[in-house]
C-alpha cells in the first residue's frame, strides 16, 4: 500500500504538469489506472472477508448428511446471540399466522412453531448464511437447514421440493424450495426451528412474527427458559421478557424464587395461565401430577431457570 500511495503522489504531480506540457497528457490516464488498481485491492479484500466468513461458519460440526449433529463443545448458558440486521426476511410470502407455538404439545416437546402456508407456495431464506443440509429427515420429511454467520440455524420443514441443496450459499430472500405436507405433518404448513450450537431456542424469543419482520435486538442472552419446551405451551404465546444487556441478565438472575398460593377456584391450568408457564413445567418443579388435589394454600413455585 505504501507503494501504490507512492505512485498515486508522482501521477498527481504529473497530472500538473500536463497542463502545460502536452507529452504528458497521458498522465490522466496513468492516474485513472492507479485508482482501478486501488479500487481493485479493496474488493479483493471485500472477497477476502466474504470467504473468512463462510469458512468460519463451516470449518467445525459442518454435517451435511444429518439435521442433528453432535457439537464438539456444549453451549454454556446463558447463550449470547447477536445479529447485524434489524429485521429478516419472512420465509413465506404470506401473512405470517402461527398455528402452533414453541412449548408443550399433546404430551411432547414441540421444538419450533408452525406457520400456515398453501402447498406450493415459496419459501425463503431468513438471513444470509450456507444450506447445511437439505434433504428428506424422518418427521420433519423435506427440510432444509441454512447456517448463518451468527452461528444461528434456521430449519425449515414439511417442503414438498428443494429448491437448494447442501453447501449452496444463499442470501436473505432467497428460494428454498416450496412449502407442502411431507413427513409427519396434519395439513401444509412450514415448522420453523431455530438453533444455536445445536439448541433449539423459541424463535418467538428471537424475531417479532409480524408484519414488520423485526430481530428482537441486536444482541440478546438467552437463559435455559427459552430453550426448554416443557416451559411454554404450544397454544399461546409466552410473555416475553428480553435480556439485551449484561445489566438486564444479572437483575434478572438476582431475583428471588417466585411463589404462588393457591386461591379458591383454582386449578393447575387456571395457574399455568396466570404465571405464564406449562402445566408439565409445574407438575415437575412442584413434584406432583396433572390429576393431584390443589389445597388453598398450597405453595407452589414458579421455576426460574439460568
Amino acid at each position: 500500500m505504501k507503494s501504490l500511495f507512492n505512485l498515486l503522489f508522482l501521477g498527481s504531480v504529473l497530472t500538473g504538469f500536463a497542463q502545460n506540457s502536452p507529452e504528458l497528457k497521458e498522465a490522466d490516464k496513468i492516474l485513472a489506472l492507479f485508482e482501478n488498481i486501488e479500487q481493485f485491492e479493496n474488493a479483493s479484500s471485500d472477497e477476502v472477508t466474504e470467504h473468512s466468513s463462510v469458512y468460519g461458519i463451516t470449518s467445525e460440526n459442518w454435517d451435511t448428511e444429518n439435521v442433528k449433529i453432535d457439537y464438539d463443545t456444549k453451549a454454556s448458558f446463558p447463550l449470547q446471540i447477536a445479529f447485524k440486521d434489524s429485521n429478516y426476511v419472512s420465509p413465506i410470502g404470506r401473512d405470517k399466522v402461527i398455528t402452533s407455538r414453541f412449548g408443550w404439545r399433546w404430551g411432547r416437546a414441540h421444538r419450533g412453531i408452525d406457520i400456515d402456508l398453501v402447498t406450493g407456495d415459496s419459501l425463503y431464506a431468513m438471513f444470509d448464511g450456507i444450506v447445511r443440509f437439505a434433504n428428506y429427515s424422518s418427521g420433519h420429511g423435506r427440510t432444509v437447514v441454512v447456517r448463518h454467520y451468527n452461528g444461528v440455524e434456521t430449519l425449515y420443514a414439511h417442503l414438498s421440493s428443494y429448491g437448494v441443496q447442501a453447501n449452496d450459499t444463499v442470501r436473505a430472500g432467497d428460494f428454498l424450495g416450496k412449502g407442502g405436507r411431507s413427513g409427519n405433518a396434519r395439513g401444509s404448513h412450514l415448522h420453523l426451528e431455530m438453533t444455536y450450537k445445536g439448541v433449539h431456542i423459541n424463535p418467538e424469543y428471537l424475531l417479532k412474527f409480524d408484519e414488520n419482520n423485526d430481530v428482537n435486538a441486536s444482541e440478546l442472552w438467552v437463559t435455559k427458559k427459552w430453550t426448554r419446551p416443557e416451559l411454554h405451551s404450544s397454544r399461546r404465546q409466552s410473555k416475553l421478557e428480553l435480556l439485551t444487556t449484561e445489566e438486564e441478565l444479572e437483575a434478572y438472575l438476582e431475583r428471588p424464587t417466585e411463589v404462588y398460593i393457591v386461591r379458591k377456584g383454582d386449578t393447575l391450568s387456571r395457574i399455568s395461565a396466570k404465571n405464564n408457564v406449562s402445566i408439565t413445567a409445574l407438575c415437575k418443579t412442584n413434584h406432583i401430577r396433572k390429576n393431584s388435589t390443589l389445597r388453598i394454600g398450597q405453595k407452589l413455585v414458579i421455576e426460574k431457570t439460568l
